[in-house]
C-alpha cells in the first residue's frame, strides 16, 4: 500500500480529563519537532526526516466528513488460534490494538464516546496513510472488544530501518572462535547447558547500519524473515509512538501510550508466537515462547544456564542484558556463598571456647554481676547472665571468622564488578551493541516539549530543545527540592522508629525482667533489647513497604517533569531517585542500629537524653551486632517473601480472574491475540524494579555482611529462584513487551561501583564500633598480662569484668525530687563502659583502656581500609573492562564490515562508470557516422 502524504487530524474540543503526554503548542511550523510520518518511502531517510512536519502541516485541517476516514477492514476469524498472520495468511502481525466498541457498551455516553470514537478513527486513519495496513476483527469471547491487527509492508520497515539506524546483516560471520582451555571439560558444562538440537545456535552476521540506497549490500535472502519479529514490533511501535490523532490550535496529541491511557484504546501489545504449554500447529513458527519455557522458566530447568541468545532474540537486548546480569551476580554469589557458611561454621563450632561467654552465662560470674537499670525510674536492676543466650549466639557471628570474610568480601566485590564489565563487553560484540547510542531515539514526550530555537555550539545550526538554560535550572531545583523532601519524610519515620524503640523497651524491661523469676523461658530466650529489636524490625519493614508505595508514584512524577531526551536518560533519571530514595529507606534503621545505637548514652549518673526526653538506648553488654543481625534477617527476609508474592501470586491471580470471566474453554478456540489480551502487561518500568530489587540486595550483600556471614547464601537461594520466577512471569503470565535495545545495564554500574566503595568502610567500622572485637584484643594483647593485668599468661579470662565499669548507686540522678532506687539493696551496679570506679580522683571518667581501644579501632579501620582499597585498585588495572580477544574482535570486524561496504560501494561505482563509458563511446561513435550536412 503506497503511503500517502495527507493526515487525517481532528479539530475538536478540548477535554478535561485529557492529560497530555505529548502535544505541540502554539508555535510556528519551522520550530516544531519531527513526529509526524515519514516522507513517502522513495525518498531517502534524510529527506524524510526533513519532510516530516511538512507532511503534517499539511493535512491539520477540520474534519468535515466521515468519509475523510480510512478504516481498518473488518474480518471474521478463521478458525486458525495458533496463526500470526492476517486472514489472507500472508501478512505478519506486527503488533495489535485493542480498543471497546462504544456502540456496544453498557453506559453510553453519546458525547464522551463519540469523541473517543472520532479520535480513534482518525489515528487508525493515519496509521493507514503513513503505510501500515490493518484488519479488524471482533473478540469472540466480548463482542464488545475489537482488536484491529497492524501489519508493516516491506517499505514502510526499510524507511523506518535506516531513520532508526537499525543495524541489520551484511553477511555471515566466518570469525573463528578461539578455542576455550577448558575444552577438556566440555562433558561436564554439558550438563549445564541447553541442549543445542532443541535451541539451535544463532548465527552470527556483520551487520551495519541500514541504508535504502545500498539495499544489495545487504543479507537479504528472504524478505520475510530479513527482519525479525523483534524488529518488526520496535518499528512499529516507533510509528505508533508518534502518530497523531488531533490538532486544535497548533495543539498536536499523538501516541499510542496517550490513547491506552485516556481508555481510548484498551491495550497494545506484540503477539507471544505461541503457546507457552505446547507448539504451535503452525509448521512454520519457531514456537520460541514454548522453547524459553520448556528450557529456561520450568522448575525441571533449575540447573541449566540460561539460553540468553534466544531470550535476547524473543524479548530484546534490554530483557536479555539483564537476566545475563542477573545470572552471572548468582554466580559469583556461590562463591561468597561458600566462604560465609564456612566462616558461619567456624563461629558455630568455636562458640564453646568463647571465654567471654562462658563467664556471662557462670551463675558465679555473671549471676553475680547486677547491671544498672538502663531506663529512669520504671526499669528494675538486672542480672548479667539474662543474656547468656544472646551472648551464645552472639559468639557465633562476632569472631575472627567475621573478620576474614569481611576482608574477602571486599576483594569479591571489585572482582564481581571487573569481571561483570568484561562479560558484559563480550554480550556488546556478541548482540551487535557496541555502537548502539546512534540508534536511539529521542522520547515522543521529549519532541513534543520541543518549542525553543537554540544554537548548536558544535554545528553552529539551529536546533530545538523543550525549554531554556534558565527553565532547566528551575526543573531541576524544584525535582532535587522535591526528592530532598522525601528523604526527610524517610528520616522522620525512621526518627519515629528510634522514639518507639525508646519508649517500648520501659515497657519491655519492666515486664520482662524479675531477677527473682530468672529462670523463665520466656525470659531466658528474650531480652528487653531482643523484644523491642524485633518489633522495631517489624514496623520499620512495614513502613518501608508503605513509603516505597507511594514514592514510586511521585518518583515518575518528578522525572516526567524533568523530561529527560531518550528512554535511557528517562531510566537512568528515575534510577538514581529511586535508589537514593531506597538506600535511604532501606539501610536507614541499620546504620542507625551499627553506628548510632549505645554509642552517645554517657553513664548511669549522668544519661544522655534524646530530644530531651527519651534515654538513649544501650546494647547488650556484647554489643549491638547480633540485633544488627536481627534487623537484616527480618528485612532481607521479609523483602524477599514480600516481592515473591508479588511477583507470583499477584499476576498468576488476575490472570485466574481474567479467565474466569470468559466463556468455559474458550482458550482453546479464541485466537492468539485474544490468549494474549487476557494475559498481564508488564508496563515500561516492569525491569526497572527488578533491577531496583537485586540492587537493594546487593547492598545488604556487600555493606552489612560482617554482622551476617550468611547473607550472600540467602541472597543465592533467593536469586536462584528469582531467574526462574522471572522467566515464568515473562513466559507465561505476561503480554509480550515490545523488544529494547540496550548495550549495558545503565545508572545501575555506578550505583553497584559506589555501594562497594562504601562497603569497604561500614563493614570495617561495623568490625571497630559495632562489635566487641577490638576491645577483646586490647585486653587479651595488652590488659591480661602485667602492667595492667593480673594474668601470667595471655588469656581473655576476666574480660567481662573489666569490659563493665562500676557504679554507686547512691550517685543515681532523678528526673524527679527523689531517687527512684534511694534505699535499694544494691549498693553498686556496673554498666557496659570504660570509666574509672567510684572513688577515684578521675571517677567515671574514661579510664586508659578506653584511650587504648579508640586508638586500636581508628588503626584497624585505617589499615583495613588502605589494604582493601589497594587490591581493589589493583585488581581493577590488571583486569581491563574488554579483554584483548573481545577488542580483536570488534576491531576486525568493523574492519572486515568497511571493506565489504567499500568493496560493494566500488563495484556499483565502476558499474555505472561502465555504462556512462559506453553511452559516451556510443555518442562518439553515432556523431562520427552522422553525415555532415553542407
Amino acid at each position: 500500500m503506497p503511503m500517502m502524504t495527507r493526515d487525517v487530524l481532528l479539530e475538536m474540543e478540548l477535554e478535561e480529563d485529557d492529560e497530555e503526554d505529548g502535544y505541540i503548542g502554539n508555535v510556528p511550523a519551522s520550530k516544531r519537532p519531527l513526529m509526524a510520518p515519514p516522507a513517502p518511502p522513495s525518498l531517502p531517510s534524510s529527506l524524510a526526516l526533513e519532510n516530516l512536519e511538512q507532511t503534517t502541516a499539511s493535512g491539520s485541517g477540520s474534519l468535515k466528513s466521515q468519509q475523510d476516514f480510512r478504516t481498518p477492514e473488518f474480518e471474521e476469524f478463521n478458525g486458525k488460534p495458533d496463526s500470526l498472520y492476517f486472514n489472507d495468511g500472508q501478512r505478519r502481525i506486527d503488533f495489535v490494538l485493542v480498543y471497546e466498541d462504544e456502540s456496544r457498551k453498557e453506559t453510553n455516553k453519546k458525547g464522551s464516546n463519540e469523541k473517543q470514537r472520532r479520535k480513534r478513527q482518525a489515528y487508525e486513519s493515519n496509521l493507514i496513510c503513513d503505510g501500515l495496513q490493518l484488519e479488524a476483527t471482533r473478540s469472540l469471547v466480548d463482542d464488545k472488544l475489537v482488536f484491529v491487527k497492524v501489519h508493516a509492508p516491506w517499505e514502510v520497515l526499510c524507511t523506518y530501518a535506516e531513520i532508526m539506524h537499525i543495524k541489520l546483516p551484511l553477511k555471515p560471520n566466518d570469525l573463528k572462535t578461539r578455542s576455550s582451555a577448558f575444552d577438556n571439560f566440555n562433558w561436564f558444562t554439558k550438563l549445564l547447558q541447553v541442549d543445542e538440537s532443541i535451541i539451535k545456535p544463532e548465527q552470527e552476521f556483520f551487520t551495519a547500519p541500514f541504508e535504502k540506497n545500498r539495499m544489495n549490500d545487504f543479507y537479504i535472502q528472504d524478505r520475510d524473515t530479513f527482519f525479525n519479529p523483534a524488529t518488526r514490533s520496535r518499528i512499529v511501535y516507533f510509528i505508533l509512538s508518534r502518530i497523531m490523532y488531533q490538532v486544535r490550535d497548533n495543539v498536536k496529541k499523538f501516541g499510542i501510550n496517550k490513547l491506552v491511557s485516556s481508555g481510548i484504546y484498551k491495550a497494545a501489545f506484540p503477539l507471544h508466537d505461541c503457546n507457552f504449554s505446547s507448539p504451535s500447529e503452525d509448521l512454520s513458527c519457531p514456537n520460541e515462547r514454548y522453547l524459553l519455557y520448556r528450557e529456561w522458566a520450568h522448575p525441571r530447568s533449575i540447573y541449566k544456564k540460561q539460553p540468553l541468545d534466544l531470550i535476547r532474540k524473543y524479548y530484546g537486548e534490554k530483557i536479555g542484558i539483564y537476566f545475563a546480569w542477573l545470572g552471572y551476580y548468582t554466580q559469583m554469589l556461590l562463591l561468597a556463598a561458600i566462604v560465609g557458611v564456612a566462616c558461619f561454621l567456624y563461629g558455630y563450632f568455636t562458640q564453646d571456647n568463647c571465654t567471654w561467654s562462658k563467664e556471662v552465662c557462670d551463675p558465679d560470674i555473671g549471676g553475680q554481676i547486677i547491671m544498672c537499670p538502663q531506663c529512669d525510674n520504671e526499669c528494675p536492676f538486672w542480672s548479667l547472665n539474662v543474656t547468656c543466650e544472646s551472648s551464645k549466639k552472639l559468639c557465633i557471628f562476632d569472631s575472627f571468622g567475621t573478620l576474614v570474610f569481611a576482608v574477602f568480601m571486599g576483594v569479591w566485590v571489585t572482582l564481581f564488578l571487573e569481571f561483570w564489565k568484561r562479560r558484559q563487553a563480550e554480550l556488546e560484540y556478541e548482540w551487535d551493541t557496541v555502537e548502539l547510542q546512534q540508534e536511539e531515539q529521542p522520547r515522543p514526550e521529549y519532541e513534543a516539549q520541543c518549542t525553543h530555537v537554540v544554537i548548536n555550539e558544535i554545528t553552529q545550526e539551529e536546533e530545538r530543545v523543550p525549554f531554556t538554560t534558565w527553565g532547566k535550572c528551575i526543573r531541576v531545583t524544584l525535582c532535587a527540592s522535591a526528592v530532598f523532601f522525601w528523604i526527610l519524610l524517610i528520616i522522620a519515620s525512621v526518627i519515629g522508629i528510634i522514639v518507639y524503640r525508646l519508649s517500648v523497651f520501659v515497657i519491655f524491661s519492666v515486664n520482662l525482667r524479675k531477677i527473682s523469676n530468672g529462670t523463665d523461658p520466656i525470659q531466658k530466650y528474650v531480652t528487653p533489647q531482643m523484644a523491642t529489636s524485633i518489633t522495631a524490625s517489624l514496623i520499620s519493614f512495614i513502613i518501608i513497604m508503605i513509603l516505597n508505595t507511594i514514592y514510586e508514584k511521585v518518583a515518575i512524577m518528578i522525572t516526567n517533569f524533568e523530561l529527560p531526551r531518550t528512554q535511557t536518560d528517562y531510566e537512568n533519571s528515575l534510577t538514581m531517585k529511586m535508589f537514593l530514595f531506597q538506600f535511604v529507606n532501606y539501610y536507614s534503621s541499620c546504620f542507625y542500629i551499627a553506628f548510632f545505637k549505645g554509642k552517645f548514652v554517657g553513664y548511669p549518673g549522668d544519661p544522655v537524653y534524646w530530644l530531651g526526653k527519651y534515654r538513649n538506648e544501650e546494647c547488650d553488654p556484647g554489643g549491638c551486632l547480633f540485633e544488627l543481625t536481627t534487623q537484616l534477617i527480618i528485612i532481607m527476609g521479609g523483602k524477599a517473601i514480600w516481592n515473591n508474592i508479588q511477583e507470583v501470586l499477584l499476576p498468576w491471580v488476575m490472570n485466574v480472574f481474567g479467565r474466569c470471566n470468559t466463556v468455559s474453554g474458550a482458550e482453546k478456540i479464541t485466537p492468539r491475540w485474544e490468549q494474549d489480551y487476557h494475559l498481564q502487561p508488564m508496563g515500561k518500568l516492569g525491569l526497572f524494579y527488578e533491577y531496583l530489587e537485586m540492587i537493594i540486595q546487593f547492598g545488604f550483600v556487600t555493606l552489612f555482611v560482617a554482622s551476617f556471614p550468611l547473607a550472600p547464601l540467602l541472597a543465592l537461594v533467593n536469586n536462584i529462584l528469582e531467574i526462574r520466577v522471572d522467566a515464568w512471569k515473562l513466559t507465561t503470565q505476561y503480554r509480550r513487551m515490545v523488544p529494547e535495545k540496550a548495550r549495558d545495564i545503565g545508572a545501575w554500574q555506578p550505583i553497584m561501583q559506589g555501594i562497594a566503595i562504601l562497603a569497604v568502610v561500614t563493614n570495617a567500622m561495623i568490625i571497630a564500633f559495632t562489635s566487641d572485637m577490638i576491645p577483646r584484643l586490647v585486653y587479651y594483647w595488652s590488659f591480661s598480662i602485667p602492667p595492667y593485668g593480673d594474668h601470667p599468661n595471655y588469656t581473655m579470662e576476666g574480660y567481662i569484668n573489666i569490659s563493665l565499669s562500676i557504679f554507686n548507686t547512691a550517685d543515681f540522678k532523678s528526673r524527679v525530687k527523689e531517687s527512684p532506687y534511694a534505699g535499694s539493696k544494691y549498693y553498686t551496679c556496673r554498666y557496659r563502659d570504660f570509666r574509672y570506679p567510684p572513688g577515684h580522683e578521675q571517677e567515671y571518667k574514661h579510664n586508659i583502656y578506653y584511650w587504648h581501644v579508640i586508638a586500636a579501632k581508628l588503626a584497624f579501620i585505617i589499615v583495613m581500609e588502605h589494604i582493601i582499597y589497594s587490591v581493589k585498585f589493583f585488581i581493577s588495572y590488571v583486569i581491563p573492562d574488554v579483554s584483548k580477544s573481545t577488542k580483536s574482535k570488534i576491531k576486525r570486524e568493523k574492519y572486515l564490515t568497511q571493506k565489504l561496504l567499500h568493496e560493494n560501494h566500488l563495484k556499483d561505482m565502476t558499474k555505472n562508470i561502465g555504462v556512462i563509458a559506453e553511452k559516451m563511446i556510443g555518442a562518439v561513435v553515432d556523431n562520427n557516422l552522422r553525415p555532415k550536412s553542407d
